[in-house]
């Protein structure tokens, strides 16, 4: 009864349908290329590092968040929104013109441009529905939009698998061009005022720390986003310690797979429950019981037992998109519209960077300590991040 009210609340606000409509459409393309691409690779090279990098050129633009995010703060969004789209549109179709290893470096180009695009694209999107999108529907659309895009993740790289499988990449890339166009025309009908931008003062540097400082003095923002960095960062060594899971379990690698299902189911349904559990507990005390559960799901991890193992993969899909989207609700929030591109993608680079570190470390800590010792610690260092953004609310002035 409450998931189909919160849906429905967002449904009915028009423009916040079609955000979400646009989410889903762009999703579904970006999670199809994600795998098509590296399999795309390892096809053309034999080379497992080679299709790694397709995940690496994504990434890197994270890196640069507060940069790239100024861009979104600089036009009106939603016109930046269709031009982002209307561009990653014609660069994918150029992927059709890569069928041998000398074509690799156009596939890579374009990945990088696509998550370089993606950041604007991220920030201008938040900014555009903190202004499109009623101030009381926020939580459930950023809950709503965690759910479209985990069942996207689920359902997605499928698609995209069996059409590569049937036409090869280029049909992929033709599929996440049309994807864009849909999305583009999705933007098109929202119905939203914005005014022009005012002109930039200050250097350059200047205008793309302004996210950064807001973060760090807004007493709402900075603890969910040092909470939502730390989260991230023990995620990422977790996630690296899945397969000795599965060999503890005494599976197969591809029984990885089984319980990355089960995490998704976890984290669309904590998608569906975020609107009401924000309004009642605010979103330091929502992240933080995330967190909570998140801790004890990772440590619990240690237990070798099928029951218990798919348990954990169902909190830990619940756990971990709390803080996140409690985070991109707050900074919605609590962020000025002209600050609003910069903060985001500054707020998305502390909080996901980390995750990338500590796949890194995960990988090698792995092959060095007992699996079981590492999920302790997690767990350990998970309930102190949980206590520590809870300690904090107690000492601040309500948001």
């Amino acid at each position: 009864m409450t998931t189909t009210w919160t849906a429905a609340r967002v449904v009915r606000d028009r423009n916040a349908g079609l955000s979400l409509t646009a989410v889903v459409i762009s999703g579904f393309g970006t999670s199809a290329l994600w795998l098509a691409s590296g399999v795309w690779v390892k096809d053309l090279t034999g080379s497992d590092g080679l299709a790694a990098l397709c995940v690496l050129a994504m990434w890197a633009p994270t890196l640069a968040g507060p940069l790239l995010g100024a861009l979104a703060d600089r036009f009106r969004r939603r016109p930046l929104l269709i031009a982002a789209s209307l561009l990653m549109a014609g660069l994918l179709l150029t992927l059709c013109t890569v069928d041998s290893p000398r074509g690799l470096w156009l596939l890579y180009a374009v990945l990088f441009v696509y998550g370089a695009t993606g950041v604007v694209h991220d920030a201008a999107e938040s900014a555009l529905i903190a202004t499109a999108v009623d101030r009381s529907l926020l939580g459930d659309f950023n809950g709503l939009r965690m759910t479209a895009g985990e069942a996207m993740k689920l359902l997605a790289p499928l698609a995209g698998a069996g059409l590569y499988a049937a036409y090869g990449g280029a049909a992929v890339a033709v599929l996440d061009s049309v994807t864009f166009l849909l999305a583009t025309v999705v933007y098109a009908f929202l119905r939203v005022r914005e005014d022009r931008p005012a002109p930039p003062t200050g250097s350059r540097r200047e205008r793309t720390a302004e996210g950064a400082r807001h973060l760090w003095s807004h007493p709402v923002l900075r603890p969910l986003v040092s909470a939502g960095g730390a989260t991230m960062l023990c995620a990422g060594v977790s996630g690296a310690l899945v397969y000795a899971v599965v060999e503890d379990l005494g599976h197969s690698p591809a029984y990885a797979g089984v319980l990355y299902a089960v995490q998704g189911a976890g984290s669309v349904a904590v998608g569906l429950l975020s609107g009401p559990a924000l309004r009642r507990l605010g979103e330091r005390r929502f992240a933080a019981y995330g967190i909570a559960v998140l801790a004890v799901a990772v440590a619990l991890r240690a237990v070798p037992d099928d029951p218990t193992a798919w348990a954990c993969s169902a909190a830990i899909g619940a756990g971990l998109p709390a803080v996140l989207i409690a985070t991109l609700t707050a900074v919605q929030r609590e962020t000025p519209g002209p600050l609003l591109g910069r903060v985001t993608a500054t707020a998305n680079t502390l909080v996901f960077s980390p995750n990338v570190l500590g796949l890194a470390a995960g990988a090698a800590l792995v092959e060095l300590v007992d699996h079981r010792l590492l999920l302790a610690v997690l767990g350990a260092a998970l309930a102190v991040t949980a206590a520590t953004l809870l300690g904090h609310r107690a000492n601040t002035a309500p948001a």
